[in-house]
């Protein structure tokens, strides 16, 4: 898996035979910081085809398509082995579909009509998983952010996901609660944003909210210009 480093774009390949489809999904693309639109495919050949050519990190991937099903266009790229995260997004509801995707490696299964904030979730959460899996050796931190998994036994993490306030995801609120977890140090937004590919304004909201519900703390750090503020869980 390519990481994503730091200020590099997202390249996301959006495949839907809907012209009208296509287009609403990628202006949710191009809105979510980091992330880019590199092409559009009508066919499930198409996009097979695309993927060799583009290379994408990501993949939104309709399941109805006029030439190959979306379930098999997923099978011939990982028969492949493209380096290709895949995020279906499909009308289709049967368990049993979705069961396959998830057999398939899907990193995401959103069901149409789905919003902008749902779309920017996912791909979030699969920046964060490229970033968590760089080439090395892992600490268990790492996988779980990487899988979305809680920290703690299935025990919900302090100022994770309880009592979010509106606007605020408890999937991205997972992500930076697990960054804030595994800081040895206080951390800036910024710092945190860097590290999962967010926005620092979306992540300052986060971490403002969890030392609200004191599981968080927050402290000054002096320089030139106004303080920053940096960040530590209470332990």
């Amino acid at each position: 898996m390519r990481e994503a480093a730091a200020g590099e774009p997202l390249h996301v390949l959006v495949v839907d035979d809907d012209p009208m489809v296509a287009s609403v999904h990628s202006g949710f693309v191009q809105a979510v910081p980091g992330c880019r639109v590199v092409g559009i495919a009508r066919t499930g050949g198409e996009a097979l085809e695309l993927v060799q050519r583009l290379r994408p990190d990501v993949v939104l991937l309709d399941l109805y398509l006029p030439d190959l099903p979306g379930l098999e266009v997923l099978a011939r790229l990982r028969g492949t082995g493209a380096d290709v995260d895949v995020v279906v997004i499909s009308a289709a509801r049967e368990a049993s579909t979705v069961r396959e995707a998830l057999r398939g490696g899907v990193a995401g299964y959103l069901i149409k009509p789905f919003g902008a904030d749902q779309l920017g979730e996912r791909l979030e959460h699969v920046r964060a998983a490229r970033r968590a899996l760089a080439p090395g050796v892992l600490r268990q931190a790492d996988v779980d952010r990487a899988l979305g998994v809680r920290a703690g036994a299935g025990a919900a993490r302090p100022g994770a996901s309880a009592r979010l306030p509106k606007g605020l995801s408890a999937e991205t609120a997972e992500l930076v609660s697990g960054a804030l977890d595994a800081a040895t140090i206080a951390v800036s937004a910024s710092e945190v944003a860097e590290q999962l590919g967010l926005s620092r304004v979306a992540v300052r909201r986060y971490l403002e909210h969890f030392v609200d519900e004191r599981s968080a703390r927050v402290r000054l750090r002096y320089g030139t210009g106004r303080p920053e503020r940096l960040y530590e869980r209470v332990r």
